[in-house]
């Protein structure tokens, strides 16, 4: 059926080179372009071919809340909500201006970072559940792989073993692969591909040989599997030898930098995906469990985590998961709370550190999952939409989000 029209005088989207940067602040209209139109479909298709993975694995599906009284992450990115319009007090920040506020909920909250910290809260009761919605980062990052709304993908299982939460995730990621590859979106793209060359806008997409590896080499399976430390050795050598220069120096205590991880990716995975695993207990969150969890956290040998991040060729992280502290005297040493006085059950927690994951936050409850008995357990988070960038070859994520929210911007 055709679209029924009043006047095409003044239509923003013409039969001419548009800059993405220009369609982006016309989101509502951007969806008619035939590239849009076959995202939309590939998200759909994508969706079910989830939940159909999931269900046939016995995982019972959930509906946590977008409206949240913690920050799952700790690194106070987290936009505060309130019933009331007012102008920001200067010099404060979200949370202060969030807690001078008459609130609707008495006390400061805020849209989800993670789902996670209340899918756990399932685990005692069902050995697998899994979600899929929305979450917000207030990240000031203009950068083509960070949006503030996007769609995650979370599981928690009961498991003790870090390589059954990565098999998952390799399951899950060949399983959606080959259930697409079953479909024509590979050849939809390539001809959407032809059409961006004519355009003279190829730099923004993957080429057509590039596309079609990726599928490839995802639904191979068998993706390499190192540790942090042998990452971190690796880049050091290469800086060594003078294979390699990075504009950041390998260094254990900082983490790895995006062109650490796209050297990592490169040299480890040869076109493959890339789990990194045992990270720096220091630099991950408080609800992880380290690596060795027969140790306390204060020792050497719990110095890592039981954790990994999924490195996917150029475009780098896309899955992060761990083991989590199911015990409760590690769990509250962790967040820096007196480990040898537990407070009772809805009581803010004793001694409890000044800094951004406690300050303004409640995660009493969370201390409580594990205070009235709890299972070793762990999961992980799939960035839904930085993997529909690997695999349709779009570089920026503002362009696979149908309705990008990002900083200075939130049109229609």
């Amino acid at each position: 059926m055709g679209l029924l029209t009043s006047s095409l005088k003044g239509y923003p989207i013409q039969k001419k080179f548009q800059t993405p940067e220009f369609l982006r602040t016309i989101p509502h209209l951007r969806l008619r372009l035939p590239i849009q139109a076959l995202l939309t479909r590939m998200r759909s298709e994508s969706d079910f071919l989830l939940a159909r993975f999931f269900r046939d694995r016995g995982f019972l599906r959930t509906q946590p809340p977008v409206i949240t009284s913690s920050d799952c992450e700790g690194a106070g990115e987290t936009f505060s909500i309130s019933s009331k319009v007012q102008a920001p007090a200067e010099g404060l920040d979200a949370r202060q201006l969030a807690a001078s506020e008459d609130n609707f909920f008495r006390k400061p909250k805020y849209l989800t970072v993670s789902s996670q910290l209340h899918l756990e809260a399932y685990i005692p009761e069902h050995a697998k559940v899994w979600t899929f919605a929305p979450t917000f980062r207030a990240e000031k990052s203009d950068t083509p792989r960070h949006v503030s709304e996007f769609w995650m993908l979370e599981a928690e299982i009961r498991t003790q073993s870090l390589p059954d939460i990565m098999d998952l995730v390799e399951d899950m990621i060949i399983s959606l692969v080959q259930g697409l590859k079953t479909s024509s979106f590979m050849e939809e793209l390539k001809t959407a591909r032809r059409l961006w060359d004519k355009s003279g806008t190829q730099e923004l997409f993957a080429d057509e040989e590039s596309l079609q590896s990726r599928w490839d080499e995802l639904e191979q399976g068998s993706w390499p599997r190192i540790t942090y430390s042998e990452a971190m050795q690796l880049l050091r050598n290469s800086v060594r030898l003078r294979e390699s220069e990075f504009v950041h120096e390998p260094d254990w205590d900082m983490g790895l930098q995006l062109e650490h991880e796209r050297y990592i990716a490169a040299k480890v995975g040869q076109g493959k995906p890339v789990f990194v695993t045992d990270y720096p207990f220091a630099i991950k969150p408080f609800y992880m469990l380290p690596s060795s969890p027969t140790r306390s956290h204060g020792t050497t040998s719990a110095r890592t985590a039981a954790c990994f991040d999924l490195l996917l060729p150029e475009l780098c992280e896309v899955v992060g998961g761990s083991l989590r502290e199911h015990r409760l005297k590690h769990l509250i040493a962790s967040m820096g709370g007196d480990d040898s006085n537990p407070a009772p059950g809805g009581e803010e927690i004793e001694h409890a550190p000044d800094n951004a994951l406690m300050s303004g936050s409640n995660l009493s409850w969370y201390v409580d999952l594990r205070r009235f008995g709890s299972v070793p357990h762990g999961g992980f988070g799939f960035g839904f939409d930085r993997l529909l960038c690997y695999l349709t070859g779009i570089r920026n994520i503002k362009d696979i989000v149908p309705w990008p929210r990002y900083y200075g911007r939130c049109d229609c």
